[in-house]
């Protein structure tokens, strides 16, 4: 489990460069909308997310079952981050903290529900 966590760690450090160097792309060239060009960064990042975590990490094949539960777990994700942001904002607290709770708590949920449920291998006797 070790291992695999630090491969999702480090999947995640490669998906947020791609998502960065996506939006920063679009912004320059062809949609100069941040918020538009970070959606589709987003969609983009995520794509390549399920593709590394599913075969890399947690050496599994592409699948219709999987991906359905990746992008559920991601939603899951994601509404944390704005929940937690949101109420660091709320508490007056400085947004780099706002950020480090996002990754504190985000990591390490969508890595154990990936784990636990994503990428749970049914056992039929």
């Amino acid at each position: 489990m070790i291992i695999k966590a630090m491969k999702f760690g480090l999947s995640g450090i490669m998906v947020t460069g791609l998502h960065v160097v996506v939006a920063f792309a679009l912004i320059t060239t062809v949609l100069p909308y941040p918020a538009a060009a970070n959606g589709v960064a987003f969609v983009v990042a995520n794509l390549f997310s399920y593709a590394i975590n599913t075969l890399w990490t947690f050496s599994s094949p592409l699948q219709g079952r999987s991906l359905v539960r990746f992008v559920l777990v991601s939603l899951l994700g994601f509404i944390i981050a704005v929940t937690v942001s949101g109420m660091a904002e709320w508490y007056g607290l400085h947004y780099w903290y706002g950020i480090g709770l996002v990754v504190c708590c985000v990591t390490p949920v969508t890595f154990l529900l990936h784990n636990f449920w994503t990428y749970k291998q049914d056992v039929t006797g």
